[in-house]
């Protein structure tokens, strides 16, 4: 068998008035001149006219990239723009260079020529590849060595018989993106909202000329017999079906009824690729166990579907394919997206070993990729529960002992809190309990650290002692109430009740004010009875969820709503479940935080989360800041959103018993008491001392407003908009109303710091 053809091809694109014809092909006609011009985007139908020998036949656009087709009486056809008159030259049509040939189209962005090689190698063995147009990105005068070197290589390549490269003489990608090749352009890559994105580069930056695909079909592939787009960084699989076993994604475009094969690409990852080694096909061995986005690509037989179909990024138009006609497809994106480590492009969290991309590297590539390393299954005794909670304090000395007595109430042993700087008792108060044996305390560590002071909790408290030997950690704060609804409300209730679970998800119920305006020494759970409806989406931090999970190794970090960094080897073992006993889905398995309609539940455990308490202590909770967000302000937009007084729930109450058994034990003791009082006395002072000032004064006298009282019972007529610009963009009639149950009320999406 003879060695493969070679063929290069370099299109010179014409400039006219405000565009850029990419290139004009002769079509064949019985009796007429005809063409098919193709523009860059930019020009619309409209600004392109016919010239003095020319009609226009057809407008349409693929891609935003204007088509024109042409009937002229010269060689040349003329068209208008902008007034100016300009004659094309047109090029042959080569349909005989791929006739009857099973042939890839692909773009090649950078990618190797042993890349290439290989890719071409792979589809010619797995699918009878016989042809190859690779339209190449290159920039000018930088192609030459992979045009020589593939060359060279084709040639060794059974079965193979047509190779063109094609290579326009223009920026074809698009004008804002930086290079597909950088992270960003990734479409799992992580912290895209923290990329210093590179200036844009249009040389290689994702294709944006996708008119290119029919101008590629009209000149040279409509005679072939089948046609795949895919792109280098693609590996189609080998059929296995009952029906398609053995037969190639060309030979099943041919016998389809409607001449397609539809193409389904999942992304495929390297775990790592060894040091001064080039990331190539048999280095992708993992697939993101959450992954649920495919990428869709074609393979179409043109005599079979005629000329009526318009050829696409991800379909060919008027065909219809039919749905138990599909190949699957890996596309390999350490070739698209080469980086120093796959970290850069894909969560590695998300990465599990695929079988059929390890039998891949190895018999179809010959390669010997790194692994993943191998983590020992989780053991778990389910007598063990001892329960931890972390958590951070600043000034919250008033309400510690409450929190604590309830907590111990339903069955936590342990408690590590880190405090920083309190000025009302809390800390020293914290020190007491902990001689005590009740709490661990320790100093937040955040100061020099450019971490927040929950953050910096939390990574200090991986390495504590009490944390590690945990069964069950909990990080949560000491405004929030573990209520568990089912059996005799404590926390072992709620494990029999949810079996093996080994993560459970406890979502806010946002308590209200209950329009009490002063505050009280007295129990939060008695005091405050209204809160949100069940079914409340909105504000968004309304079903924000706090963790109760298993410390069995399945996370390596702690979290401020649930356990951080997953160990992917073991994602087969979370068994994560709502607070209804429900299992959640995995791709909430890695960065959830909070509850949807699919996954919100509250009849086992709800975490009850008294956010503003009275309006006289929210004055202190706003003049102390914030924990976790040192930057932003509790004011009047925080309050609108949390103080949310629409429905009474008094679940909780029937622990007000336990908890206060709990909480006269301690009170027994006179220094404890002795600090508590303190504590509730500094926060009187400093209630006292704020509302003495003009600024508190008047917001206290915001708070307390009947206009705030009835916008507590609204929430649910309110769109997400309006708790993100606050109470003051909500009309008085509104606010004055009877409300019908399904009104509902919005605002246009605001430029807001709040």
């Amino acid at each position: 068998m003879g060695k493969a053809a070679f063929h290069y091809r370099e299109l010179t694109p014409t400039d006219v008035p405000g565009g850029t014809v990419l290139t004009c092909i002769e079509l064949d006609a019985s009796d007429t001149l005809e063409s098919l011009a193709f523009f860059k985007t930019g020009l619309g139908k409209d600004e392109v006219n016919a010239g003095g020998n020319t009609k226009i036949l057809d407008r349409r656009s693929v891609g935003n990239g204007l088509i024109l087709k042409l009937s002229h009486s010269d060689d040349a056809p003329a068209i208008l723009v902008d007034g100016a008159e300009l004659s094309l030259p047109v090029q042959p049509q080569e349909l005989d260079v791929f006739a009857t040939l099973n042939v890839m189209l692909a773009v090649r962005n950078g990618e190797t020529v042993q890349s290439t090689l290989d890719w071409l190698a792979y589809h010619a063995q797995a699918h009878n590849l016989q042809g190859a147009v690779i339209l190449d990105r290159a920039k000018p005068g930088t192609n030459a060595a992979y045009l020589a070197d593939l060359e060279a290589g084709v040639a060794s390549i059974k079965g193979l018989k047509q190779v063109m490269v094609l290579r326009v003489d223009a920026p074809l990608g698009a004008p804002d993106l930086p290079a597909e090749a950088h992270p960003y352009n990734a479409p799992d890559a992580p912290g895209k909202d923290r990329m210093e994105i590179p200036e844009p580069s249009p040389w290689d930056s994702p294709l944006a000329e996708l008119q290119l695909i029919e101008m590629i079909r009209y000149r040279w592939l409509n005679t072939a017999r089948a046609v795949a787009l895919l792109d280098i960084s693609d590996l189609v699989t080998q059929t296995k079906g009952k029906a398609t076993k053995g037969r190639t994604i060309f030979d099943m475009a041919v016998k389809s009824s409607s001449g397609v094969v539809t193409l389904v690409g999942q992304h495929c990852y390297p775990w790592r690729v060894r040091n001064d080694d080039e990331v190539s096909h048999g280095d992708h061995i993992c697939v993101q166990f959450d992954a649920t986005k495919m990428r869709r690509r074609w393979v179409v037989a043109p005599q079979k579907t005629g000329p009526n179909v318009v050829w696409r990024l991800i379909r060919v138009v008027a065909a219809r394919p039919q749905t138990d006609e599909w190949v699957k497809f890996y596309r390999c994106m350490g070739l698209r997206h080469p980086t120093d480590s796959a970290g850069q492009i894909v969560p590695k969290t998300s990465l599990i070993e695929e079988t059929d991309l390890i039998k891949l590297s190895k018999k179809k590539f010959d390669h010997k990729p790194i692994r993943m390393p191998e983590i020992s299954a989780p053991k778990v005794n389910s007598a063990d529960n001892d329960v931890a909670i972390i958590t951070c304090m600043k000034n919250e000395g008033p309400f510690i002992l409450e929190w604590l007595a309830y907590h111990r109430a339903i069955g936590v042993k342990d408690v590590l809190v880190y405090t920083n700087d309190c000025n009302d008792g809390t800390d020293t108060f914290l020190d007491l309990l902990q001689e005590k044996g009740f709490v661990q305390h320790r100093d937040n560590p955040f100061k020099g650290t450019n971490l927040k002071p929950q953050h910096a909790a939390l990574q200090a408290g991986e390495k504590e002692e009490i944390i590690q030997k945990a069964d069950w950690v909990i990080s949560m704060d000491v405004d929030e109430f573990i209520n568990v609804k089912v059996g005799d409300g404590t926390l072992p209730a709620l494990f029999d009740a949810v079996g093996d679970a080994n993560l459970i998800s406890c979502t806010w119920r946002l308590f209200g004010n209950s329009d009490v305006h002063e505050y009280a020494d007295a129990p939060l759970m008695a005091q405050f009875t209204r809160c949100a409806r069940e079914m409340t989406r909105k504000p968004h931090q309304a079903w924000g969820f706090k963790t109760l999970y298993r410390n069995i190794g399945l996370f390596k970090k702690l979290g401020v709503h649930r356990p951080k960094g997953l160990n992917p080897q073991l994602w087969t073992h979370i068994n994560w479940v709502n607070g209804s006993g429900r299992n959640l889905p995995k791709d909430m398995f890695r960065n959830a935080w909070r509850s949807t309609t699919d996954t919100i539940g509250y009849d086992l455990v709800q975490l009850n989360h008294y956010a503003v308490r009275s309006a006289e202590s929210f004055l202190v909770k706003r003049d102390r800041g914030r924990v976790n967000h040192v930057d932003r302000d509790q004011g009047m937009a925080y309050w609108f959103r949390m103080n949310n007084n629409t429905e009474e729930e008094t679940s909780i109450q029937r622990m007000i018993p336990a908890m206060q058994a709990e909480m006269d034990r301690f009170l027994s003791d006179p220094e404890i008491a002795e600090a508590h009082a303190f504590s509730v006395d500094r926060h009187r002072d400093k209630i006292d001392a704020l509302k003495e000032t003009s600024n508190y004064s008047k917001f206290y006298e915001d708070l307390t407003s009947a206009r705030q009282e009835r916008l507590a019972r609204l929430h649910p007529h309110f769109g997400a908009n309006v708790f993100l610009a606050g109470p003051e963009v909500i009309p008085d009639w509104v606010v004055e109303r009877d409300l019908p149950d399904d009104f509902f009320f919005t605002v246009e999406k605001q430029d807001t710091a709040h």
